[in-house]
């Protein structure tokens, strides 16, 4: 028998116990939401109700495994839950019941991403467009259009319009390409990932006797990471639960940070609406943080006015407040963090159980130079380094280009993603170029097809001829806005991710002068860095752990004894896109919630003065953090961190002329000082 008093806290039990009808669980960070689906079903399975009639919805394989795990071992069944999986998973299975009455064999194939790619790009090519000749948008660009607007259960044209207006001319034509697309998976048999969504949602809409059935088969429905779901997968389920009623959720609205994946914060928030006479549980006890960390999350996330509130508890015991610390610039945020993490070691913490989290990829980049120097060994979550990716080297290549105009390498690279240009025009080019003619003179020996490409080059090389070679900042911001932008929209969906890099590559050449040798400082950064991650380096060995570098959204599900949140200026957290957007600031303040909330002991939250965002321009600290109440922090609001010449060290100046190392009109900060008496 369980023993649900003994192994669950008074709110699990609630739910576990009385779980029945339409309910709605409220699992705040850290609250056990895994343990409480476990009991769940382990209290059904032994009340007698058979495994089959029990359908258990994850969003990812790792969870469905942990819980079924987690079920045996509860209820000593081998083989406790055959329908527990993803959604993917089991509208998959769902469809090789009933595929024929939806136009398809029960035998179709699925399309992974690559296979997709590959149909989508023979679509492109019935349309008559040849790439090589046209600037036109990737295959991948079109996929992430159609995608979005299926999951989002939206039009073509509205997603043109929220995301990618450059396209709005072509929009009949990616209409055409998105039909013969669909035409196209059809006569093949075959189904990509959203057609297993979609399909098993259009299944139970059209074969009224198929929902019935299976309505009927699934007794009780739990769904797992609620806040996640999109429209489509909270109709299924709703359709899949329509005869017996009993569809328990389980998710967080104030961890609903997907909305660029179609995310709908309001399948938690209409929960009750759609759903009539539904119950709500709250699991407000936190297993996880202290109780200074959750006081401040608690105090944060009050701030949004569309939200189930909750209130979080800690059963842990008190340690120190979090800590909010300013710095003059990046670099003396960096030369902090790095000084901090060495001491957490040497006080006991583990490098595994630090992390640095921030609000987009390009935000970690001092501090990546700044670890690479230190040897401080680091794992980077959800993407590369910062100067190992692609597109801060294609913007590298242009200014080599210019730099060194026999560097085949670089040439070659940059000529090679131009439209119409390939290996054999490249090649020529390139012999033209070693055999002194003019860039100006090479266009007239180009095939037509070369012709376009050629001409994009020709506006990014001689608007950078234009540029002073000692500014280097203005160089890359003059590669980005003569055309690379362009070029990144038609070949990536991350196209807005990929600007921001360069934006910030910009931010971190402005304090160099002369572009060899931020050329060599870039080249040496990327080496340095691979050189650490080779077999056998020092990050590497079993007796040296990394720590981890990861953006908030990878974080979530995790946890760490330490954390830093870094960039906290506004602009950057939250995003100026974000501002701009509906309820965006809503979003942005529950990602900072997520932030907080991976932390179990120590929080520090820092941000640069200067140099967050694009332009380099004073920033002040995010709106998250003026909303917080001061007393929950513990460090000096009117002292800013400099980094002084020495690498070791970190001076203060603060509205006290005794504070710190220096006085407060000391060379060391007078220039910084001057530019706030300048503003």
């Amino acid at each position: 028998m369980i023993d649900i008093s003994k192994d669950l806290n008074e709110e699990q039990s609630k739910v576990v116990l009385n779980g029945d009808g339409y309910c709605l669980v409220l699992a705040g960070a850290g609250s056990g939401k895994t343990r409480t689906i476990t009991y769940r079903v382990a209290h059904l399975l032994e009340q007698g109700v058979s495994p089959e009639q029990i359908l258990l919805v994850t969003f990812t394989n790792k969870a469905a495994r942990e819980m079924t795990e987690r079920i045996g071992l509860v209820t000593g069944r081998e083989k406790a839950l055959p329908w527990a999986g993803t959604f993917h998973h089991i509208c998959y299975r769902l469809l090789r019941q009933f595929a024929p009455l939806i136009g398809y064999k029960n035998n179709f194939t699925i399309l992974d991403s690559e296979d997709s790619n590959d149909m989508m790009k023979l679509c492109v090519k019935q349309e008559g467009i040849d790439r090589t000749e046209k600037r036109f948008p990737s295959p991948q660009v079109i996929s992430s259009i159609v995608s979005y607007a299926r999951n989002a259960q939206t039009t073509i044209h509205e997603v043109l319009e929220s995301q990618h207006e450059r396209f709005l001319d072509v929009e009949e034509t990616i209409v055409r390409i998105a039909e013969d697309y669909r035409i196209r998976k059809q006569q093949a048999n075959a189904m990509d990932f959203d057609d297993l969504l979609i399909n098993t949602f259009l299944l139970l809409q059209k074969e009224p006797s198929v929902r019935e059935k299976l309505a009927n088969q699934f007794k009780y429905v739990l769904v797992d990471e609620y806040q996640d779901t999109n429209k489509i997968q909270s109709d299924i389920v709703s359709q899949l639960s329509s005869v017996h009623h009993n569809l328990l959720v389980v998710g967080d609205d104030a961890q609903s940070i997907y909305s660029f994946r179609a995310a709908r914060i309001e399948n938690i928030l209409d929960f009750e609406k759609v759903h009539a006479h539904a119950k709500v549980f709250r699991l407000e006890v936190n297993y996880r943080s202290t109780p200074e960390i959750l006081d401040l999350a608690n105090n944060s996330i009050a701030h949004n006015t569309e939200q189930y509130k909750k209130e979080l508890r800690s059963i842990q015991r008190s340690h120190a407040r979090p800590e909010l610390h300013a710095f003059v610039d990046e670099a003396a945020e960096a030369n902090f963090i790095a000084k901090r993490i060495l001491e957490l070691r040497e006080e006991g913490v583990e490098l595994k159980e630090i992390a640095v989290l921030f609000r987009a990829a390009f935000h970690s980049r001092a501090l990546e130079v700044e670890l690479t120097k230190r040897n401080i060994p680091y794992e980077y979550r959800g993407g590369v380094r910062f100067f190992e990716r692609a597109h801060i080297k294609d913007v590298l290549v242009y200014l080599r280009v210019v730099q060194n105009h026999l560097d085949v390498v670089a040439w070659s690279r940059v000529l090679t993603m131009q439209v119409g240009i390939g290996p054999a025009a490249a090649a020529g080019i390139i012999r033209a170029v070693q055999q002194g003619v003019g860039v100006s003179e090479i266009g007239g020996s180009l095939s037509a097809r070369a012709q376009t490409g050629w001409s994009d080059f020709l506006k990014i090389y001689n608007a950078l001829m234009q540029c002073d070679r000692f500014d280097v900042s203005l160089c890359i911001q003059t590669v980005l806005t003569s055309g690379y932008d362009a070029y990144l929209e038609r070949e990536f969906p991350d196209y807005r991710e990929r600007k921001d890099d360069i934006e910030q590559l910009a931010l971190f050449a402005q304090r160099e002068k002369d572009l060899d040798a931020f050329l060599a400082n870039a080249a040496m950064q990327e080496g340095f860095g691979k050189a650490h991650t080779s077999a056998g380096s020092v990050q590497d060995s079993d007796d040296e752990k990394k720590m981890v570098l990861s953006t908030i959204h990878q974080a979530k599900g995790l946890e760490w004894k330490a954390v830093f949140v870094i960039n906290l200026t506004n602009g950057s957290f939250p995003s100026d896109r974000s501002m701009r957007e509906p309820k965006g600031l809503q979003e942005e303040r529950r990602l900072f919630y997520v932030a907080i909330t991976r932390a179990k002991q120590y929080l520090h939250l820092t941000y640069p003065l200067s140099g967050g965002g694009f332009g380099g321009y004073m920033q002040g600290p995010s709106i998250f953090l003026e909303e917080l109440d001061s007393s929950l922090l513990s460090g000096d609001s009117d002292t800013v961190f400099v980094s002084s010449d020495d690498p070791e060290e970190i001076i203060y100046v603060s509205e006290d002329e005794d504070a710190g190392r220096v006085p407060k009109r000391s060379g060391a900060v007078r220039e910084f000082l001057k530019s706030l008496d300048d503003l």
